[in-house]
């Protein structure tokens, strides 16, 4: 097999695409099929830098590790990061092209980015046996369908068949099935092989009657029943979900490792980005992290961090009206341990001068930090490496403002730390296990908690058992040689066509 392909789509945002996606790459990878993973167009702040230095979603980059192959910009041509007032930034082949509105993005030139998606996919396709896409929110916005470079769009330009994958336990999911398919025009109706249900909790046989009747009204099969399981969650795409405002996150169970917890509380700012920091956290025994937006929610943390985020001066204003601002610099002047993460990092600091991502100009910052920021046009994407504490340390930049640090108690990354003032722009940097456990022991010490790391956490590892649970779910419970049929030979002929359809 050489240059097979397969879109999974989805009835509703978070279905489960980037999920689902993940594991046919990791079932394919363990029946020794080569297989990259392809996302056309992507909206997300949650981004990741590859080894030659472009910009693509990190849930492309997940894929990649469950495929067990490097990331590359070819596997997300197109990424979109929102920045407020109805405008994104285009990332197109890793590179920031400029900003734009939604409605001028979709009305702008789609033949040409069209173009572009399909021969990176062409591409991927004559490298791998497989190549696994995901789709983007759902195939039937019909409002959208005339620009789609990412569901149908993509799909009739290249010939791929097409599983939707429904989330069933939001309900609803035989509905959202036919109407999904019903919505579609007959050209791409003839692509839609079949459906996946995901996160069922129960019994399966209560639900075969459903699945029976839809296939008769539909002509289509269905290519499995996932179960709901806890954890299995990859980074997700769309930023943080204010659900999880002030819940702690999955690894919250494990007991600490010495005789106290450590707590952890993360400022939900506005246009948060790659909040993912801060799963290294959350990985070890011991350690609970929080997401809040008050300050009193503050109180109890033992450690306080700022993550990235995509507008930094509104960040900032934000946790000033939230009277955060106040909260973060009382903690600092007592010693109590801060953070801050790129754009966390830059609010730290003595003054921030942005005539670029906000174009506020000069506005002072928390000063907690002996550093001036200056917003610069070029973005900055890198992969760096150093030593830290001792330890080994990897991380990844992405950001307009160029930090000058003037002074400190002592390095830190690319930053500095005062006091208990932590200040980096390196991404990813906790994932480090000796560096990650080494700055915990200073938190706990400034903190004046008997918190000790556990010595065994293994961040990657924890990161590979994941990928291997979704690729038992997939090997478990999909119909894997009807996936791979459709994978190798495409979509079959004579599927019917569900009126009403659309234009």
């Amino acid at each position: 097999m050489r240059g097979g392909g397969l879109l999974v789509a989805g009835t509703t945002s978070d279905a489960g695409k980037s999920v689902v996606t993940a594991g046919i790459c990791r079932w394919l990878t363990r029946q020794g099929v080569s297989v990259a993973p392809f996302k056309a167009q992507n909206m997300s702040l949650n981004s990741y830098v590859t080894r030659e230095g472009a910009e693509i979603g990190r849930a492309q980059a997940m894929q990649a590790q469950a495929a067990r192959v490097e990331p590359s910009a070819l596997m997300n041509p197109v990424l979109l990061k929102p920045g407020g007032d109805r405008t994104s930034q285009v990332v197109l082949m890793g590179r920031p092209v400029g900003e734009m509105s939604a409605r001028g993005y979709h009305n702008g030139s789609r033949a040409e980015l069209l173009e572009t998606v399909t021969g990176c996919l062409e591409e991927l396709r004559g490298r791998y046996d497989a190549v696994i896409c995901e789709g983007a929110g759902s195939p039937a916005e019909i409002n959208l369908r005339r620009g789609d470079i990412v569901n149908m769009g993509l799909a009739r330009a290249a010939r791929l068949p097409v599983v939707v994958v429904g989330d069933i336990d939001r309900g609803g999911v035989f509905a959202s099935f036919f109407g999904t398919t019903a919505l579609l025009a007959p050209e791409d109706q003839e692509l839609v092989c079949g459906y996946l249900v995901n996160k069922f909790r129960g019994d399966v046989s209560l639900l075969e009657p459903g699945l029976e009747m839809l296939r008769g009204l539909t002509g289509r099969r269905f290519y499995g029943v996932l179960p709901f399981r806890h954890g299995l969650g990859i980074d997700e795409e769309d930023g943080l979900r204010m659900s999880l405002r002030g819940s702690v996150r999955e690894s919250d169970t494990a007991p600490p490792h010495g005789e106290d917890v450590l707590r952890v509380a993360v400022a939900a700012v506005p246009l948060m980005s790659n909040f993912t920091d801060v799963d290294a956290l959350a990985a070890e025994p011991g350690v609970l992290v929080r997401f809040v937006d008050r300050p009193e929610e503050l109180a109890d943390a033992d450690l306080v961090v700022l993550p990235g985020t995509r507008g930094t001066v509104k960040a900032l204003e934000w946790l000033h009206r939230r009277g955060l601002a106040d909260a973060v610099v009382r903690r600092a002047a007592e010693g109590r341990p801060v953070l801050g993460i790129c754009g966390g990092f830059q609010m730290l600091a003595e003054t921030i001068e942005d005539d670029v991502e906000s174009r506020a100009g000069t506005v002072p910052g928390l000063g907690l930090l002996p550093a001036r920021v200056r917003f610069a046009t070029e973005k900055t994407l890198a992969r760096p490496s150093g030593k830290a504490y001792g330890e080994p340390v990897e991380g990844y930049e992405i950001h307009h403002g160029v930090a000058d640090v003037r002074g400190g108690d002592e390095p830190f990354l690319d930053g500095c730390r005062s006091g208990a003032v932590w200040g980096t722009h390196w991404h990813g940097s906790l994932e480090s296990d000796g560096f990650r456990r080494a700055f915990l022991r200073r938190v706990a010490q400034a903190a004046g908690r008997r918190f000790v790391p556990a010595p065994g956490t293994a961040f990657g590892a924890l990161r590979e058992e994941q990928l291997d649970r979704l690729g038992d779910l997939i090997e478990e419970h999909a119909d894997t040689g009807a996936l791979l049929r459709l994978i190798e030979h495409g979509p079959p002929a004579g599927l019917p066509f569900v009126p009403p359809g659309a234009p």
